[in-house]
């Protein structure tokens, strides 16, 4: 089995595994801002969010990464041409299907050095886009707690 689930088998799988995912650090090589998306969907909803995904089984961490940056950024990325930052928990009370059930992440957190301008961003999992630099997402109230948490690890602010 690969590849995406049906809704009742991903359902029962936040309900009783954790996922694991690779979440995005972009940086903007001219300005040193850092791409936060709107977050349009459970879980974090509402806030602004770094870009990233779930890795998919039987999907090596290359492809995955490859996948992913694709998908959140329009642009495909190497995982060897990233910096790794850490391996990060992330609990929710809720999951993309609602508040009945609470979703486990363990996320492997990158950071990606480009040139903001030749991206190609999506509208599907975040409504609007904004560059910050990690002083302002860290002080910011509509950041979610765990997106700063990769700036507080990744700018040695802990």
């Amino acid at each position: 089995m690969s590849g995406w689930l049906d809704e009742q088998v991903f359902s029962q799988g936040i309900a009783t595994l954790p996922l694991v995912s690779i979440d995005l650090l972009v940086k903007d090589a001219s300005s040193g801002g850092y791409l936060l998306g709107w977050r349009r969907n459970r879980p974090a909803a509402n806030h602004w969010f770094v870009p990233g995904g779930r890795i998919q089984k039987n999907e090596r961490l290359d492809d995955a990464f490859f996948r992913i940056s694709g998908t959140e950024l329009g642009l495909v990325f190497s995982r060897e041409k990233a910096n790794w930052v850490g391996v990060f928990q992330h609990f929710y009370d809720d999951c993309v299907f609602g508040e009945d059930v609470s979703t486990h992440y363990v996320v492997l957190a990158y950071e990606i050095v480009m040139d903001k301008d030749k991206l190609n961003l999506p509208v599907v999992q975040h409504s609007d886009y904004t560059w910050r630099s990690a002083d302002e997402i860290l002080s910011s109230p509509d950041v979610h707690q765990y997106s700063k948490d990769y700036f507080y690890t990744a700018c040695g602010k802990a």
